[in-house]
């Protein structure tokens, strides 16, 4: 049995790294394993951008194309993109706390037309094609603009709910694509997973069945410059280099990166950790 972890929540640049690691391991897994061994994932996730998510369990479906058998263990959190991801599992297993589900789509934006103009200030855009730009920040919104995202998003939903529903056959997926979230139980009740229980046990128990329990855990990155410095001082000392890298990092992101448009989610916001 290997066993490995999922995507978590993260910014963009994390994201993508955690893409990149599950694409590798994913890779890896397949290269090594022989036909009697199993994979579980351990996956927690309260989902993100709908392109990133939608690879992540595309990956998860390489492992099942293989013929790998596949559980994943939702030991906190699996909801919109996160689930995405688990309903791709022959076996989805939660805790009785775990939250599931949240199929549904996020997208919004502020608009600060009104400021400007209150200020004399005056932003023109210039498009190329209709829908090039449905809604802006920064200019006025119409009727026709909104709708168009609106039918964006639901674009997406319906492809989220085609996606649920073709792995897991047994949900009522008019019923359970509402965006809500359920705790495990109540998502057992709902055919959303397939069992209740933590990691550990199912770990536990496939030792117990005499497999091999395989961990598959990332290389954690050597400290450099005055991280390494500091290392075996106090921990406050080392999150305050850490926080002060990352705030002058995402300085000099945003006087390189141009504005986006912005992006439909997978996601449930009120599910993320305040620490993140």
């Amino acid at each position: 049995a290997l066993v490995g972890e999922g995507m978590g929540p993260a910014p963009p640049r994390a994201a993508k790294s955690q893409l990149e690691l599950l694409a590798t391991t994913v890779s890896f897994i397949i290269a090594s394993a022989s036909k009697h061994d199993e994979v579980l994932l351990r996956l927690a996730s309260p989902g993100g951008g709908v392109a990133k998510y939608g690879l992540a369990a595309a990956q998860l479906q390489r492992l099942r194309d293989h013929g790998l058998r596949l559980t994943v263990c939702v030991d906190q959190v699996a909801a919109s993109g996160g689930y995405m991801m688990a309903c791709v599992a022959d076996r989805i297993v939660a805790a009785p706390f775990a939250m599931v589900g949240s199929i549904g789509v996020l997208a919004g934006l502020p608009n600060f037309h009104k400021v400007l103009e209150h200020n004399n200030v005056e932003y023109r855009q210039v498009t190329a094609g209709k829908y090039k730009r449905t809604v802006n920040i920064l200019t006025p919104n119409t009727e026709e603009g909104v709708a168009k995202f609106q039918e964006d998003c639901d674009v997406i939903h319906e492809a989220f709910k085609e996606h649920v529903a073709r792995w897991r056959p047994g949900v009522d997926i008019e019923a359970v694509a509402t965006g809500e979230v359920w705790f495990g139980r109540a998502a057992l009740e709902k055919r959303l997973i397939d069992d209740l229980g933590v990691s550990d046990s199912e770990i536990r128990a496939r030792e117990s069945d005499g497999f091999d329990v395989i961990e598959v855990t990332p290389v954690k990155a050597k400290k450099q410059g005055l991280a390494k410095l500091l290392e075996g001082t106090s921990p406050s000392a080392e999150t305050l280099v850490s926080r002060l890298g990352a705030a002058a990092a995402a300085t000099w992101r945003g006087l390189l990166e141009q504005r986006a448009p912005p992006t439909a989610r997978l996601e449930a916001p009120h599910l993320r950790d305040s620490d993140n």
